[in-house]
């Protein structure tokens, strides 16, 4: 059945299945009900072959792709719009603008191939598995059913500040501690995913899946951090020395997980070179660890004493080339965060981080009077602003010339007299 009337609420909620209703107030605009969904609809006469189209605009009660629920007026407004671009001849043909779009790929489409036609061919596989785990605990579930094209600074913006609420934590594993990383926001979070969408779009462009520099990121800010800076102490590296001896002596822990913390200590190395170091890295008669890849590329690490003491009395287990063996026949150690805690505790240092251990030893370095340019050699920074974190540790000329200052200024106020100070390259004579 067939009826003419202005289309409202009322009419609509009253539309029985199989009619229709043409509204009076805009012709060509009409609501359909079949079965149970009742659908919007505008009806235009194409411009080059003058066919008439039936164009459906959403589901009455349903939510569009901006989340906004379809009414009568709503549906109404969108028809006339279609209506107008049927009419204007510069204009694309609204239905076939629409089947382009339905054709177009989703973030979700784009996230699988920039994983598998990017990430995994120009990424370690350590960025691999943080990008994934970004994509599907937090870009699909926010993202994914837009299109690519159609994702605007706005909705970037949204995401941002979704993350950082928490809205996508709940959708992941929440295994913690003992089974994994727990799914989270923060700013943190916030911005390593902000990144991560914009290297994809960046892609998109390349493979013509957006236009040319539309790049929906740019502009949008990210959070302030404040970067967690930790250091052991004189006291606290004492128990954990203590706790690692006591873990050795006891025989609670395997004799590698302790190796490998003691071999994050004396070289200040990433948790994931000392895992899967290999024996055939190991070159005694230099003392030294010669890295072929690495976050930064190949890289040399040296070994102190105790350093080279602890690789000595490392047994070495059959068909197995790895330093840091794991349980699996061959393998290394995957996984350190079960014994970790336990030695931790054991310490008194429950808020010690593994990677804080790079960092003492970076510390120890700078308060021990090395310059930065030798800390970031050693750490194996390929960008000097990354070791400039340790500055405020070490004696620098500034602190010299200070206290210089300082200490002058006082023995005048104290009447005595003298010359002034002098410099040399950079120290106080």
């Amino acid at each position: 059945m067939v009826d003419k009337q202005r289309i409202t609420k009322r009419s609509v909620d009253s539309l029985k299945e199989g009619n229709r209703i043409w509204d009076t107030a805009l012709p060509g605009f009409c609501v359909r009900r079949q079965r149970e969904a009742k659908s919007y609809a505008v009806k235009y006469r194409n411009r080059p072959d003058g066919r008439q189209r039936l164009m459906t605009i959403g589901k009455h009660g349903q939510p569009d792709a901006d989340g906004k629920t379809w009414t009568p007026e709503r549906a109404r407004s969108r028809a006339a719009i279609i209506l107008g671009q049927a009419k204007d001849a510069t204009k694309p043909d609204p239905m076939a603008e629409l089947q382009a779009a339905n054709r177009a790929p989703t973030v979700s489409e784009l996230c699988d191939r920039f994983l598998t036609e990017y990430a995994e061919e120009h990424k370690k596989p350590s960025s691999v598995r943080m990008d994934r785990a970004n994509i599907e605990n937090h870009v699909k579930p926010l993202l994914g059913q837009m299109m690519v094209n159609a994702v605007s600074m706005a909705d970037v913006d949204r995401f941002k500040r979704d993350v950082r609420a928490g809205k996508t934590a709940a959708k992941g594993k929440k295994e913690g501690f003992r089974g994994g990383a727990v799914v989270s926001g923060g700013p943190g979070v916030a911005n390593r995913c902000l990144a991560l969408l914009s290297k994809m779009f960046n892609t998109a462009e390349r493979w013509r899946w957006r236009s040319p520099a539309s790049n929906p990121c740019r502009g949008v800010e990210k959070y302030r951090e404040n970067k967690r800076e930790r250091y052991l102490s004189e006291k606290e590296l004492a128990r954990l020395g203590k706790a690692l001896d006591a873990a050795e002596r006891e025989k609670t822990e395997t004799p590698y997980s302790i190796a490998a913390l003691r071999l994050l200590l004396f070289t200040g190395a990433r948790l994931g070179e000392i895992l899967s170091l290999q024996w055939n890295f190991v070159d005694f008669e230099r003392g030294v660890l010669s890295l072929p890849d690495s976050k930064t590329g190949a890289k040399p690490i040296y070994l102190s004493a105790p350093a080279l003491l602890v690789l000595d009395n490392l047994p070495r287990m059959r068909k197995n080339p790895f330093v840091i063996c794991g349980h699996r026949k061959g393998a290394h150690l995957v996984n350190i965060q079960k014994p970790w805690g336990r030695i931790r505790s054991a310490a008194k240092l429950p808020d010690l981080r593994i990677h804080d251990l790079r960092h003492s030893f970076a510390s120890i370095g700078a308060t021990g009077g090395l310059s930065l340019q030798l800390i970031g050699g050693l750490l194996g920074h390929s960008q000097v602003a990354t070791t400039e974190r340790y500055a405020h540790l070490s004696d620098n000329p500034l602190r010299a010339a200070n206290a210089a200052i300082g200490e002058r200024i006082a023995a005048v106020m104290k009447g005595s007299s003298g010359d002034v100070f002098k410099m040399r390259d950079g120290k106080v004579e």
